[in-house]
């Protein structure tokens, strides 16, 4: 193991102050948004996605405080192991979301994977993400560089992999309950559809990011993106703001238990009935 030598820069270029605020002060209200939707609404199941929100946050208060400091190995770990980590929460949510779809229109049986087994398939390979990319920091401090980036990519892949069996179980039950609507989704007030759309966009734009910090990390400190602060706030940034405006605008609080709704079969079958 190689010791770090002390003048060490860990970053190519001196972190950007006004980019780090803005972005700093762009999630803060957007989690503070979230925080409110949260407890309004009692949607437990989003609460990490909150969290997440949070993770944007410290991370850019690490890139803040990297601005001056950039040979010293904490305000760099805190920046990038937030930052990487926040979608990961996001994730958990989404995952969640679609689950609560499939219960909330009585379509457990149009799913490719079983409901009961579903969030917890994915939410698993969720945290395994997590994990993954969350050693890479304490593998950075012990000097391992080279196992912290392998530890990094590996966790962008796990959660590449995971998004895109997750887009596919999500649009195969989309086809199915499209030939065979169940009379669940036919009654109003349970906005299925847009929470479909909703989870394809913000799902969609995690990829992109994942598949971004992928190329970033293989092509090293020598390669393009780490060389250039603007490709991260174009490629993750922006991408991750917008997922959490989408997210706000779409919430799925609406998707929630509702007595007069969900499991009522007779009033979901007159319903059927009247528009069949």
């Amino acid at each position: 193991m190689e010791l770090i030598p002390r003048s060490y820069k860990f970053w190519n270029y001196a972190p950007s102050i006004p980019a780090a605020v803005i972005f700093m002060l762009l999630f803060l209200a957007l989690t503070v948004l979230h925080s409110w939707k949260l407890f309004k609404t009692r949607t437990w199941f989003c609460i990490a996605f909150t969290i997440g929100g949070f993770f944007q946050i410290i991370g850019y208060i690490g890139r803040l405080v990297a601005h001056n400091n950039t040979t010293t190995m904490g305000p760099y770990i805190v920046a990038n192991i937030f930052i990487l980590l926040s979608p990961t929460l996001f994730a958990a949510s989404i995952y969640m979301t679609l689950g609560r779809i499939i219960r909330s229109v009585g379509g457990e049986h149009l799913s490719v994977i079983r409901v009961s087994r579903l969030t917890k398939t994915f939410v698993w390979g969720d945290v395994l993400s997590f994990v993954v990319q969350g050693n890479s920091s304490s593998l950075s401090v012990l000097g391992y560089e080279t196992w912290a980036k392998v530890a990094v990519v590996g966790g962008l892949a796990i959660q590449l992999v995971s998004f895109s069996i997750f887009w596919l179980t999500a649009i195969i039950f989309e086809k199915r309950i499209r030939r065979s609507p169940t009379p669940e989704c036919l009654i109003p007030g349970i906005p299925w559809q847009k929470a479909l759309y909703m989870l394809y966009a913000v799902s969609a734009l995690i990829m992109i990011r994942s598949i971004f910090r992928i190329i970033e990390y293989v092509l090293g400190n020598d390669g393009y993106p780490l060389a250039h602060e603007w490709t991260l706030y174009i490629f993750d940034s922006v991408p991750m703001a917008i997922v959490m405006v989408v997210f706000f605008l779409w919430y799925p609080s609406e998707l929630q238990k509702n007595k007069d709704i969900e499991g009522n079969i007779p009033l979901a079958q007159s319903y059927s009935n009247l528009h069949g």
